[in-house]
């Protein structure tokens, strides 16, 4: 059966993401990560693709792009894959493929769920276990997001800019949204819509994608376990959720 085409669409957010093969590391060291957010930031701007946030964890990438025209996020991620990969194996003398098939995505309701996105993204090391706060992980856009740090790769949104009218006031109030527990019935929903390349939003979102697209944006109900994104751990739900400290030095 044929694949559906993605659902790359010019001004709407996307949260992407893709895995090592086999669940296997593609990052091995500090120059690995520096070579995927160079080229990611170069890739972007070639391809007329924004990025939002990131996270650059060891066996997979979470992005949130949106692009200018059709098809921009997949040339993107096509020339990254071409790049890092060629690069990644020269320098560990391996052939082969690095990443696990396509990569994943979902459509995001930039008016009600993109911040969400943002702090599902950014909270990856957290609920990872890797670090107990999210300004202390290096390899993501939380120290640009929350602590004003430059990354050149980086293009705030819309939404995220109206958060303030100044800089300090729009770093606090993004930091005040990691004083709240992720709602996890909203984690749990942009994981399987993601895994099935649906539109996450709400149901004035979904219609305007189903109008554009002319097919279904419902998910699937699960039966069977199946491989990607719905067998990843639970999202981080403590009760205490983490303040946004700075990074440590």
């Amino acid at each position: 059966m044929a694949r559906l085409p993605r659902l790359d669409l010019p001004g709407i957010p996307q949260h992407l993401v893709q895995r090592g093969n086999d669940r296997q590391p593609c990052f091995a060291d500090t120059t690995d990560y520096l070579r995927y957010r160079w080229e990611l930031r170069e890739a972007a701007l070639k391809h007329g693709c924004a990025v939002h946030a990131y996270v650059l964890m060891t066996n997979h990438v979470h992005l949130l792009v949106t692009p200018e025209a059709p098809g921009g996020v997949s040339r993107m991620m096509q020339a990254i894959g071409r790049r890092y990969v060629g690069a990644f194996n020269a320098r560990y003398r391996r052939t082969g493929t690095l990443w696990e098939g396509r990569f994943k995505s979902a459509l995001v309701d930039s008016d009600t769920y993109l911040l969400t996105c943002h702090r599902y993204i950014e909270l990856n090391p957290v609920r990872a276990g890797m670090v107990p706060l999210p300004g202390h992980y290096r390899w993501s856009s939380y120290r640009c997001n929350a602590l004003g740090q430059p990354d050149a790769g980086i293009t705030p949104h819309p939404r995220y800019l109206a958060l303030g009218t100044c800089p300090d006031t729009r770093l606090c109030a993004y930091r005040a949204l990691f004083d709240d527990v992720l709602d996890r019935a909203d984690a749990d929903a942009l994981r399987i819509h993601t895994q099935q390349n649906k539109a996450f939003g709400n149901d004035r979102f979904r219609e305007r994608i189903e109008a554009l697209i002319g097919r279904s944006m419902e998910v699937r109900t699960r039966g069977r376990p199946a491989s990607g994104l719905e067998n990843e751990p639970d999202p981080f739900f403590s009760r205490n959720a983490p303040s946004a400290e700075p990074a440590r030095p």
